[in-house]
């Protein structure tokens, strides 16, 4: 690096640094929004909309806080880190229920101890950033989820949710509370909350559970808001509406500004990823209180929201799309799981988002902030798939991808084929794997941003790569995510950059120096500045509102160097074709060996080499004689350069062919004869079911043996049909047909085998549900004898289908059916529904019902 570009850089970052530091670095002018008369936001510096999209985050609370003590972390740096990661991602609002049961005594009196001040601290770092805040002060729960609770001394231990809002000791714990939270002063700001122009508003508490007479509800919601007024708070308030939905006109008739919402559209807790296509669940935020006149004139804000249990990064955009047309101001997601801890997602189970280890959802994040930022409140783009184009934005779960294309911005989920709408007046790219514009190998995130002609600020995230189930039982001791830092090849092209430019490390401790050739070079994780040939930087100001310095980097260091193999195999594949096996292997040595063993019964195992085709991605393809009738079981073999093995699954060590090597653990795919139907659905091995409504009673959902041995039977029972007047369940089965497609166009007809245990004969109806969210449907006749019924596949015809799991809250759709339909296409079905209940009369409804299911396959004709 030249004396000059050194030079330039510490006067640059000196200067920096003396910015944050300084008094003056946090806003003087305050910049406060007012609700107008029609409900809209606007800030009062200049009567423009305002809108605001971001996360809420946890560490200075409950198992954040607890969690990173038990791992020795400097909670400070920890929140510096996780800020600086809400900066790179662009987001520009904060939130968090406050646990007060942590930062208060029994009387609501507000203790000043450890929790407050890093939240304060927080606040300040969030500050820097030019990152809003919303407060949301009480929180009414325990501070020990995902652990037991933790006996505390604040009156949240003291008063249920419902004593919360009904107790006049609680009102008045909680007035005492409110009124010294808001005359608290910030240590790092001096600033009271009021007095913070970046704390733009308050929200009294989360998720309240009101009983009882309404105009109690009513006196609640105005005490509060009095006891938070009489302090001085002038910015508005809001209330959640949608928690206790038979109480929204008790809340709507209060003396507040506004009403905050949640969205959790794929409901919580699954345990498992959830698989399939699940956009139409985000199609539309269905706002049930429009008839409410005193709901009109108020501010709307979501306090939470995910789409929970998913890992494609395409739910969030379409959510910000949702948000917008419903008229939303205020987003944040829950939760941002903090970097010290996001290795495991033991926080919040259900929910997983981290820049580091969950790479495109984090640019997802960072492309929904954009659209609802940029999207008009109110406009209606369509019915889904209509509404995957809106604006600059896209979405498509065929290729997992999110992207936007703007004139100066570009940013992508995934690979794309998708040109830069202008790439002369890029200013701002950010992505995961290769464009037109960034190809690069590498499996985490990156950014480039332009700091003047011919100079840019590239910005590398280490490998992120998925080594177990991340919404399964969490532990800390288990890893979900792997972080590696290795070297990949990047191509870049710029015409601002040009073919020839040097790469030079800004980052602590980076002095790694590269010449760019044709527009490719090395790269490994860091911080670098990118100059074109010729090219000296006079200016060197990132063009970025959240105050990104030149030669800052974040990023978590490998946990572990352990051997790990991800692997899901084929349930069933075509006879006499051969087939690849794919896999993750994390933890590879250069100069290892790895290979398949394969056996099909016969007595004989094979050995073929896998191949790596990509960073951490290996294949190998079985041989057609291998593929015969039956039942194939293969291992995955890893041998070092000293000739050492570990063996998959099981990851154990030993010589796998030695006589005295026990362990028997493989995978196993089986062969189907040439004319061999395709189980969709078998009750025996197949009970990740998605059910409506929520029967778990024993008599109401059971798994049953029949007169098969070894077969179980599906059941589902009700003494009426309720709710939707419906009762079915959905699973999914696409991955069964991975290993069969090129017989997909021989199968013409379905048999599911099923009864019902009512007297008289009851109609089902059978649904067939492709990628592209369309469903096609038969009715069939189930009587009280388990038989099959054949369905010829050219009898389906477009269905609605059923939107499950339930979201929270349950007021939104409950059937959907596409903007646009296309024929029926076999190779795009990916899950099955069965239902009963349509087309009955109130009478009939109000009969118990039960049908069981054996199986469901597909067949060929002439079988």
């Amino acid at each position: 690096m030249s004396n000059f570009l050194k030079t330039t850089l510490q006067t640059l970052f000196i200067g920096f640094v003396l910015y944050l530091s300084c008094p003056a670095a946090f806003s003087q002018t305050p910049e406060a929004v007012y609700v107008d008369k029609q409900g809209v936001m606007r800030w009062k510096k200049n009567n423009k909309e305002a809108a605001f999209f971001g996360v809420n985050y946890t560490v200075p609370f409950a198992y954040g806080y607890r969690s990173h003590k038990a791992l020795n972390v400097d909670l400070e740096k920890a929140i510096e880190a996780d800020v600086y990661h809400f900066a790179r991602m662009g987001i520009n609002a904060f939130r968090v229920h406050v646990w007060d049961t942590e930062i208060t005594d029994s009387e609501g009196n507000l203790l000043e101890n450890e929790h407050l001040r890093l939240f304060d601290y927080l606040v300040a770092k969030l500050k820097e950033r030019n990152i809003k805040i919303l407060v949301t002060p009480i929180a009414y729960w325990g501070s020990g989820y995902p652990e037991p609770d933790v006996k505390t001394a604040g009156f949240s231990s003291i008063y249920t949710k419902q004593q919360a809002v009904t107790e006049e000791k609680a009102f008045l714990a909680q007035e005492r509370y409110l009124q010294q939270f808001f005359q608290h002063k910030n240590p790092y700001t001096k600033q009271t909350y009021q007095d913070d122009p970046d704390i733009i508003a308050a929200e009294i508490n989360n998720e309240p559970k009101h009983t009882g007479p309404k105009a109690r509800a009513t006196e609640y919601v105005n005490r509060m808001v009095a006891a938070v007024r009489g302090t001085g708070w002038t910015k508005p308030i809001f209330y959640n509406i949608s928690e206790s939905p038979t109480y929204a006109d008790a809340v709507a008739k209060a003396n507040i500004d506004g009403v905050s919402f949640q969205w959790y559209p794929t409901g919580l807790v699954a345990n498992r990823t959830l698989q399939g296509n699940y956009l139409p669940h985000v199609d539309e935020y269905r706002i049930p209180f429009d008839t409410i006149p005193a709901y009109a004139g108020k501010a709307r804000m979501v306090y939470e929201f995910d789409a929970g249990d998913i890992l494609h990064p395409i739910m969030y955009p379409a959510m910000a799309r949702s948000f917008r047309q419903a008229g939303f101001q205020w987003a944040t997601q829950f939760a941002y799981d903090p970097l010290a801890t996001a290795y495991g997602n033991t926080e919040y189970q259900t929910h997983y988002l981290n820049l580091a280890y969950t790479p495109a959802k984090a640019i997802s994040l960072m492309i929904a902030s954009e659209a609802f930022q940029r999207l008009p409140r109110g406009k209606d783009y369509g019915t889904y798939p209509l509404d995957s184009v809106f604006d600059v934005f896209r979405v498509s779960y065929g290729q997992s991808l999110s992207e936007m294309n703007a004139a100066q911005k570009f940013y992508y989920t995934s690979s794309t084929s998708t040109r830069p709408a202008n790439p002369s007046k890029l200013v701002h790219i950010a992505g995961v794997g290769s464009s037109p514009v960034v190809e690069y190998k590498g499996t985490g995130a990156y950014f480039m941003d332009k700091l003047e002609n011919g100079i840019w600020r590239l910005e590398v995230m280490p490998d992120a790569i998925q080594v177990r189930d991340h919404f399964a039982k969490a532990s800390p001791q288990k890893i979900v995510t792997r972080i590696e830092w290795q070297e990949h090849p990047m191509e870049i092209d710029l015409a601002d950059l040009g073919g020839e430019f040097s790469v030079q490390g800004l980052n602590e401790g980076n002095a790694r120096t590269a010449n760019a050739s044709a527009g490719s070079f090395r790269i490994t994780p860091g911080t670098y500045l990118l100059t074109r040939k010729g090219k000296r930087m006079h200016k060197g100001k990132l063009t970025t509102p959240n105050n990104i310095g030149l030669n800052e980097f974040v990023a978590p260091k490998p946990l572990t160097k352990e051997v790990q193999v991800s692997h899901f195999p084929f349930e069933e594949v075509t006879a006499g074709q051969p087939f690849t096996l794919q896999a993750t292997l994390v933890g590879i040595a250069a100069g290892a060996r790895v290979s398949i063993a394969a056996n099909n019964l016969s007595g004989v195992w094979k050995t073929v080499p896998m191949q790596q085709v990509a960073p951490y991605k290996y294949e190998a393809t079985l041989p057609a004689d291998l593929v015969t009738p039956g039942l194939i079981k293969y291992r995955i073999m890893v041998q070092t350069q000293d000739g050492k093995y570990v063996t998959f699954p099981g990851g154990h060590p030993g010589d796998p062919w030695a006589w005295d090597y026990v362990a028997d653990n493989t995978w196993q795919t089986y062969v189907a004869a040439s004319n061999g139907a395709l189980e969709l659905f078998n009750a025996t091995q197949d009970q990740d079911i998605m059910v409506y409504p929520s029967l778990w009673k024993p008599e109401e959902r059971q798994f049953l043996t029949g007169e098969k041995p070894g077969q179980l039977i599906f059941r589902l029972a009700a003494k009426e049909l309720t709710g939707e007047d419906v009762m079915g369940w959905q699973f999914y089965f696409a991955d069964k047909l991975e290993g069969r497609q090129s017989e997909l166009a021989s199968f013409d007809k379905i048999i599911i085998r099923a009864r019902t245990t009512n007297t008289k004969p009851v109609q089902a109806k059978l649904t067939l549900i492709t990628d592209d969210a369309s469903g096609y449907a038969a009715q069939v006749t189930l009587d009280n004898m388990m038989r099959e019924i054949e369905i010829p596949l050219n009898s389906l015809k477009p269905s609605s289908f059923m939107l499950l799991p339930r979201p929270y809250p349950g007021f939104h759709p409950f059937w959907f059916k596409p903007g646009k339909v296309e024929p029926f296409k076999l190779e795009q079905a990916e899950k099955l529904e069965i239902t009963i209940g349509a087309g009955l009369s109130p009478a009939e409804k109000s009969q118990p019902f039960s049908f069981e299911v054996e199986s469901v396959r597909l067949e060929k004709s002439g079988k």
